[in-house]
Formats: C-alpha cells, sequence, structure tokens
C-alpha cells in the first residue's frame, strides 16, 4: 500500500507535468479515487498507529524544505512590494482569516487562529506551475513567486506556535503562566536548533564531511532535531526543522544549491505521498459535512479576506492598482496547508477543541477551490488586466554577438519571444539598438535566476565563446526549463576535447560545422538569418530542394507560437504554414526569397 500511494502521487505529478494542469487536482481526484469512492485504500487500517508518526515525519521534512529557502538577504532584494506581503498582508491575513473562521464558519478561536495561520501559506508548489502557464510580468510574477516562497514557512510556523500556545495552556493555570512556558519553550528550541545548524555548517565547510554523504548527514540531522525537540517539549519539532533549515539557509552553507535540490526532491515525493494518504482519509461522511456555513467560509476567503488584505496592506507600496487586483484574488493554497492540517487536527482533538474535525474537510475544500478557480482565471485576468504576454514560446539566448543578435530578431519576426543576456555592457549594446530584449549580468548567479524568473523560458541557447561557460549554464538551468530544452552551441574543438568538457544537462545547438569564431565571422560577412514560410504550393520538399548548400537551417517556427530548434540529428519536420530559420550568405538568402516570391506570384496567376 505504500508503494502504491507513492507511485499514485509521483505518477499523478508526472501526468500532471504532461497535461500542463495543477497536479494537486490530479493527486485530489486520485486519493478521493483510492479511498472515499472505490475503497482501494484505507490508511488508518492499512498503517495503524504508524499513519500518525509518517505524516509528521513528511512533515518535519517538508517545512524544513521551506526554511531552507528562507533567504533573508533575498528578502530585502525582493523589493518593498514582497516585503508589504510578508510583514503586512501575512498577519491582516491571519487576522481577518481568524474572524471569518469563527463568526462565518463557526470554529472556536483558538481553532480559527490555527487554521487562519495555516491558510496564510499560499504554496510554491502550487503558484510556480501558474506562473509558468501565464507568463505574467516580471514584477508581479516576483510578488507571487516569492510570496509563495516566504509565506509557505511562515505560515506553518503561525500554526506552531498557535498550537504550542494552546498545548500550554491546556496545562497551565493562568494566560500569563502560558504566555511565560510558550516564550521559554520557543527560545530553547530555537537556540538548540540553531545551534545544530551552526554544527552542521562547520562541519561541512570545513570538510569534515564526504560530499556524497553530505544529503543523507542532513537528512539524519534533521530527523533527529525533530525527535530531540519533541523529547525536551511535546510537539515543538516542527518549529524546531523550521528554525533549522533558516539557519542553514543563512549561515553561509557551502554547497547550498546541492542541498536545496535534494531537499526538493525529498519534498516532493513526501507532499505526494502525504497529500494522496490525507485524500485517501477522507470519509464521504466528511465530505458532506461541508454545510452551507463551510462554503461561505471558502468565498468569504476568496473574495474579501484575500483582496482586502492585499489592499490594506500595500497602501503606499507604489504598485499600480491592476497589480494590486490580480495579487489580491491569486493566492492558491497548496499541498503544505493540507498537510500541516492533517497533522495538527487530531492533535487539537486530543487538546479538547471537538470541532478540529472540520478543519481537514476544509482544507481541501479551500485548497481546490483556489486550484481550480486562480489556476483558470490567472491566465485571462492577467491579459485583461494588461500584465500578460499574449503566449508564445519564450527564449533565452546566452551570449550577445552579431549572429545571436540577429537570431533574436528573427525569433521575434515569427512571433517569438527573445531576450539576450550577457554579462557585458558593451556587446548587449548592438541588441539594444536593434530593440531585442536584453538582461544584463551573470546568469549563473542565484540573484539573476529570480530577477529573470526563468521559469518563464521555453528554451535556452547557451552560445558564448566558453563552451565550458555553455555546459555549465545548460547544467543549471536544465531542472527548470527541462533537460530537453536547453542548448549550447557546438565549438570547434576535438571530440576528445567535448568529452573532457562540463557534462551538459541538454542538447547540442549544432550550426554547421562552424564555432563562434567561425559564426560571426559569417555575420560579419553578410550572413544572416532567411525566414521562408512553408505554403500548401510551396512545400518542404521543394524547400528543401531549392536551399542553397551553404545554408545551415536552425529552427521550424508554428503558427500556434512553437518552435523546433534543430538540434544534433534532428530531422526537420515543417507544414504549411510553418516558418523555416535557416543561416544564409546574404546574396544567396536574397535570391531565395526573390525565387519563392516569383514562384508564388505565378501560381497565384
Amino acid at each position: 500500500m505504500l508503494a502504491l500511494v507513492v507511485l499514485v502521487g509521483v505518477g499523478s505529478q508526472w501526468l500532471a507535468w504532461r497535461l500542463r494542469v495543477p497536479a494537486i487536482v490530479l493527486m485530489l481526484v486520485a486519493g478521493l479515487l483510492m479511498g472515499p469512492v472505490f475503497g482501494v485504500i484505507s490508511p488508518a487500517q492499512h498503517f495503524g498507529p504508524l499513519l500518525q508518526p509518517i505524516v509528521a515525519a513528511a512533515v518535519a521534512i517538508i517545512l524544513f524544505d521551506g526554511g531552507l529557502s528562507l533567504n533573508l538577504h533575498e528578502l530585502r532584494e525582493a523589493g518593498p512590494g514582497v516585503r508589504r506581503l510578508v510583514l503586512l498582508v501575512a498577519p491582516i491575513s491571519w487576522i481577518l482569516g481568524a474572524l471569518a473562521g469563527h463568526y462565518v464558519a463557526g470554529l472556536a478561536w483558538p481553532v480559527a487562529f490555527l487554521f487562519a495561520g495555516i491558510l496564510v501559506v499560499t504554496g510554491p508548489t502550487v503558484i510556480m506551475p501558474l506562473l509558468r502557464h501565464a507568463r505574467l510580468q516580471p514584477r508581479v510574477a516576483s510578488l507571487l513567486k516569492w510570496e509563495g516562497i516566504v509565506n509557505d514557512p511562515i505560515g506553518a510556523l503561525l500554526a506552531v506556535l498557535v498550537f504550542e500556545f494552546l498545548s500550554v495552556a491546556h496545562t497551565a493555570v493562568s494566560l500569563g503562566e502560558a504566555s511565560t512556558r510558550l516564550l521559554i519553550t520557543v527560545a530553547v528550541v530555537a537556540v538548540v536548533s540553531f545551534l545544530i545548524g551552526r554544527g552542521m555548517i562547520m562541519l561541512f565547510n570545513r570538510g569534515h564531511a564526504p560530499e556524497y554523504l553530505r544529503s543523507a548527514v542532513l537528512l539524519s540531522v534533521v530527523l533527529g532535531c525533530y525527535v530531540v525537540a519533541n523529547a525536551l517539549y511535546h510537539e515543538t519539532g516542527l518549529l524546531a526543522v523550521t528554525v533549522l533549515g533558516m539557519t542553514l539557509a543563512n549561515g553561509g552553507l557551502v554547497g547550498l544549491a546541492e542541498v536545496r535540490r535534494f531537499k526538493e526532491s525529498l519534498a516532493t515525493l513526501l507532499l505526494a505521498s502525504v497529500f494522496v494518504l490525507l485524500t485517501a482519509s477522507l470519509r464521504l461522511d466528511d465530505i458532506m459535512s461541508l454545510d452551507p456555513r463551510a462554503l461561505a467560509f471558502v468565498a468569504v476567503m476568496l473574495f474579501l479576506v484575500r483582496p482586502a488584505s492585499v489592499w490594506l496592506g500595500t497602501i503606499g507600496a507604489g504598485l499600480p492598482w491592476q497589480e494590486r487586483a490580480l495579487v489580491g484574488w491569486i493566492a492558491p493554497r497548496g499541498i503544505v496547508a493540507v498537510a500541516v492540517t492533517g497533522l495538527f487536527a487530531p492533535a487539537l482533538v486530543g487538546l479538547g477543541h471537538a470541532d478540529a474535525s472540520r478543519l481537514v474537510p476544509l482544507a481541501f475544500a479551500m485548497v481546490f477551490a483556489t486550484v481550480i478557480l486562480h489556476g483558470f482565471s490567472i491566465v485571462t485576468l492577467g491579459r485583461r488586466l494588461g500584465l500578460a504576454d499574449a503566449g508564445g514560446t519564450s527564449v533565452l539566448i546566452l551570449g550577445a554577438s552579431p549572429w545571436s543578435v540577429d537570431l533574436a530578431r528573427a525569433l521575434t519576426d515569427v512571433g517569438l519571444d527573445a531576450t539576450i543576456a550577457d554579462p557585458s555592457r558593451h556587446r548587449l549594446r548592438t541588441a539594444r539598438l536593434a530593440g531585442v530584449s536584453t538582461y544584463f549580468g551573470e546568469v549563473l548567479s542565484e540573484a539573476a535566476f529570480w530577477q529573470m524568473e526563468v521559469s518563464r523560458f521555453d528554451y535556452l541557447l547557451a552560445v558564448t565563446d566558453n563552451d565550458a561557460y555553455n555546459a555549465l549554464a545548460c547544467a543549471q538551468f536544465a531542472p527548470e526549463i527541462g533537460r530537453n530544452r536547453v542548448m549550447r552551441l557546438k565549438h570547434a574543438e576535438s571530440e576528445a576535447a567535448h568529452r573532457t568538457t562540463i557534462a551538459l544537462d541538454g542538447g547540442l545547438l549544432t550550426i554547421g560545422n562552424g564555432d563562434y569564431d567561425l559564426l560571426v565571422q559569417r555575420s560579419r560577412e553578410g550572413w544572416t538569418f532567411s525566414r521562408t514560410k512553408l505554403t500548401e504550393t510551396y512545400g518542404l520538399e521543394r524547400y528543401l530542394q531549392d536551399r542553397p548548400a551553404a545554408a545551415e537551417l536552425f529552427a521550424v517556427a508554428h503558427p500556434s507560437g512553437r518552435v523546433q530548434f534543430l538540434a544534433g540529428d534532428d530531422s526537420l519536420d515543417a507544414a504549411a504554414g510553418d516558418v523555416i530559420l535557416a543561416f544564409t550568405p546574404a546574396k544567396i538568402a536574397t535570391d531565395s526569397k526573390a525565387k519563392h516570391n516569383k514562384q508564388a506570384d505565378s501560381h497565384s496567376t
């Protein structure tokens, strides 16, 4: 059953990637079908007393991953709008959400405050796929993305603190005693977690742990920190692992990027499994318990609490009303909200809060409503507000040179979005004069990764004069863009030299047998990118017959906005309406275009 849960969770994410839909929707459907609908799995029956520890350990690793993404320096560099969303909008959402939970949903005040803290989480696992699909403008996309990244651990931390207060207050004599004990508990746990984090940084940075054991050691320490904190004070482990992740993120840990990639992969696996488990744990009675008050609560959170929080929190932030309106609507809740709710709800029931049993169905209702409504409206609303591109493929070109500028201009002429990135302002001058979108900076830096909004690009073409740099760029961007969508320029070194170059995670973009210097030389000699549109009468076969031997095929642009770059031994596949880009000597390109126009005019006559 555990293998089945993992297979269904990961399979749902893969299928969602293929269908370009939010993964959480398919996981929700899969969990409902496996659990309450067909009864294939009953988590409480199959896992028994192990179910709660499994969920708790998974949530601990998920929150550690969230803390690991909370870099305070990056938050300071993110801009005033993001800081407003974190420092003002989140607390306002918490308070307004608690009011809605008490007066609309009918929850007791303690349960309402805890649930409102959980719902502060907007979820990067949900918002990032939506941003890739919506192609919003960089600033508004940055606002939504950073809110999801930062609020992920903050919302869970609010819920942890409220739960700790309720746990302490359950045995305390007075409110003052409960507050004092809570402060002592939080201080002790935070100090212990901080010291463990500093110890891990010293261990790794001084080379006392081999590279191949870093991830395994770190995972062991996370679980150990969780257990030690729970042993010191009941249910403080989640707070401890969150502080541990923040310590590592801000303490100068060497190789943090590799650690993050491992933790992201592990967290993705655990998120999928836990979500399917919790969904399968639902009963039909739980789903039917969503009375009109619960539905009204969801509506109030969507249409009143979120917009009001954003509008109040961004007063004076210098954001246009269009951006405030879009951010005020888009706030999809994700798997973290469900996972944390599934962990705390039974514990709250054990503390005597019977209405906490309603939290899990409410959390699922919020997730389903926000994912469906926000997922299907973000593109339309973004375009109507003038904050989204009209669509089409977006290409990032690394390296500004005469021929790459010509390439970017050709891609733009056929309706694609092309951006040239280079750390030299001098080399970018030609691109700026040609009206091509540019980015000045070192793209391999983490700051550039966020500033460029890499998730909006469909392809990466690494075409600098440095083969090792091109390979490194492909390796770094492959996990975000896709391994089959990052390509580098073929250089003229020997095959043996290529084998010793940094391993690249992508294709090999081939333009004839030339290297960077030859392409630049040809560009100076008048070579240019020709654009030939195929028709019903002038198809691919006729084009290949007319194509001069010197012309090098490069790409095929489809009317739908997609593009196919010809890498390696790729075969040319084009039909009527497609545009073929080829790097061609100027005179041949002119003669070929004139011949094509003459044939088209003759056919028309």
